[in-house]
């Protein structure tokens, strides 16, 4: 099998896109570093194909980002990373093409043979994403705003959403609360195994555990207002004891506590509610929802910075969430 990019990476700890710019000369390497990979190409034996050589020599001054764009992806949420990125990459003199998640692997190797963009930046990442061999297998600086299972030689940044589903448990559990519920993306984000929101219930569901409450119910939820109200109806009808929720879903935040109200629940009276998205959405919720923000802005500089930074190594950056306490989150009034 031929050696590729990535696996020189991999040799020389580095990121495949530093590799690429050794062998292009079009980034200030460091001397160290560029015998290091020097060195594993010699070791490995790796042939850079000619044309391709001349290819990376050229710059785009174009970055590629894929975006999600599927009925059970929250558009708003899409966008606000999208328009990060597109700023940010201004900032650097670079204009952004847009792909959707639809486009999969075809769309990935048809922008990168065509010297059309200068690195990579993919969102809403599967753990199991078949987009990763591709990635690899392209040699183009790369960077992932999720994290995928095997990170082996990637560049990702993102959330440690782990910890934001911790945090939600902390906080209501040292208010006192005991019975938690979640209410999160719709099922097929789970059935995809999609990063964010599968990582976000593991801390949850493991800082339950390590609180000794009792196993929470979860919820999946679509992103209309029916549906919320379905989720509030459910979470009433099957689960009476719960005093804390967390919610991980922007669309259906507002009318889920709309429909608690409607059904005579005070919030925080009888149920303390603990968001997860943008503060500025939380915050326009009545009564305003305590929350774990989502730093798109941050995400997307972190991301365009390392696509166009050569030095920058393999390996994920994860952000640490941080919670603001507003009105909805109180002590219990019932056990």
């Amino acid at each position: 099998m031929p050696v590729s990019i990535a696996d020189v990476a991999r040799h020389a700890g580095v990121s495949p896109s530093t590799v690429s710019y050794v062998l292009s000369g079009k980034r200030s390497i460091s001397e160290n570093t560029r015998r290091r990979v020097l060195e594993s190409i010699r070791v490995l034996g790796y042939r850079p194909h000619a044309g391709a050589r001349a290819l990376a020599s050229s710059r785009s001054n174009t970055l590629a980002l894929v975006v999600p764009l599927r009925s059970d992806v929250h558009v708003p949420v899409a966008m606000r990373f999208a328009v990060s990125v597109v700023t940010r990459a201004r900032d650097h003199d670079h204009d952004v093409l847009l792909l959707t998640q639809a486009e999969g692997a075809d769309g990935l190797r048809r922008v990168a043979g065509s010297s059309m963009v200068d690195a990579i930046i993919v969102m809403d990442v599967e753990i199991d994403d078949a987009r990763i061999p591709v990635l690899r297998e392209l040699g183009l600086p790369a960077v992932l705003i999720g994290v995928p299972a095997d990170t082996d030689g990637l560049a990702c940044v993102d959330l440690d959403f782990t910890e934001a589903g911790r945090l939600c448990v902390r906080h209501l559990a040292d208010l006192g609360h005991r019975h938690l519920a979640f209410v999160g993306e719709p099922p097929a984000v789970y059935e995809r195994r999609t990063g964010f929101a599968e990582r976000t219930l593991a801390g949850f569901r493991g800082a339950a555990r390590e609180r000794g409450l009792p196993a929470p119910a979860v919820l999946p939820c679509e992103q209309t207002h029916a549906a919320a109200e379905r989720a509030a109806a459910d979470l009433l009808r099957d689960h009476p004891e719960t005093t804390g929720l967390v919610v991980q879903n922007e669309a259906a935040a507002e009318p889920l506590v709309a429909a608690l109200r409607a059904a005579g629940r005070s919030v925080p009276g009888d149920l303390s509610v603990v968001a997860i998205g943008a503060d500025d959405v939380a915050a326009a919720v009545t009564p305003a929802l305590s929350s774990v923000g989502l730093p798109a802005e941050e995400l997307a500089e972190r991301a365009v910075e390392q696509a166009l930074d050569a030095g920058t190594p393999a390996g994920v950056t994860l952000l640490p969430p941080t919670l603001v306490d507003r009105s909805s989150t109180a002590p219990p009034t019932r056990a």
